[in-house]
């Protein structure tokens, strides 16, 4: 049992839904996200309305048992480290061809079942996307619970600016270890800025 307690909620869960916090050494309070700071950690979870939260009631220093400087914009903050981390992975999963962009590249990989995820630009033409919904419809034989995942989390000129000519308007995530760590990011970010039954269509 991996079970770790958010300091806002006390409830107990999986670290993979929740974001770890340490103490550095110089008092300042850092995230975790690849939960490999050394030190006493303290847990929220990943939702950033329960990161404010933390900040507001001042939970860090009593979970952590220390002084701690906390950063007032400290949920805006782990959204820019989110987002960070997942596009960065969308560049490594680009490299090894596990991550695929245009609309007909991404629409085959839909209906023969190698695309894991599907990504648009929140601003992308609705008639695109629509053609993809269909498309995920059709793999999954109408069964809703059968689709894979669907995000809208950042703007094609967001997506231009951060992955050059690596932006896109509609992607697919591949099975792979970086496909797979595209979802992952995809889903916590997601959950972090919508809570847990939003951001994924």
């Amino acid at each position: 049992m991996n079970d770790r307690m958010c300091i806002v909620t006390r409830e107990r869960g999986q670290p993979d839904g929740l974001l770890r916090f340490v103490a550095g050494p110089d008092g300042q309070l850092i995230p975790d996200l690849r939960l490999n700071l050394p030190g006493r950690g303290c847990w929220v979870t990943a939702e950033r309305e329960k990161v404010e939260l933390a900040v507001k009631r001042k939970l860090f220093g009593r979970a952590l048992k220390t002084e701690v400087i906390v950063d007032p914009d400290l949920g805006a903050a782990v959204e820019g480290l989110l987002c960070a981390s997942l596009l960065g992975m969308m560049n490594m999963a680009r490299k090894s061809g596990q991550f695929i962009s245009g609309s007909g590249k991404v629409e085959e990989a839909v209906r023969s079942g190698a695309a894991i995820a599907l990504m648009h630009a929140s601003d992308a033409a609705e008639d695109g996307i629509r053609k993809l919904r269909q498309a995920n419809t059709a793999r999954a034989k109408g069964d809703r619970q059968a689709q894979i995942p669907v995000f809208r989390l950042f703007s094609a000129e967001e997506l231009s600016l951060a992955m050059g000519e690596g932006g896109f308007i509609h992607a697919a995530a591949l099975a792979g270890q970086a496909g797979e760590g595209v979802v992952k990011r995809a889903m916590i970010l997601a959950r972090y800025r919508y809570g847990p039954d939003k951001g994924v269509d």
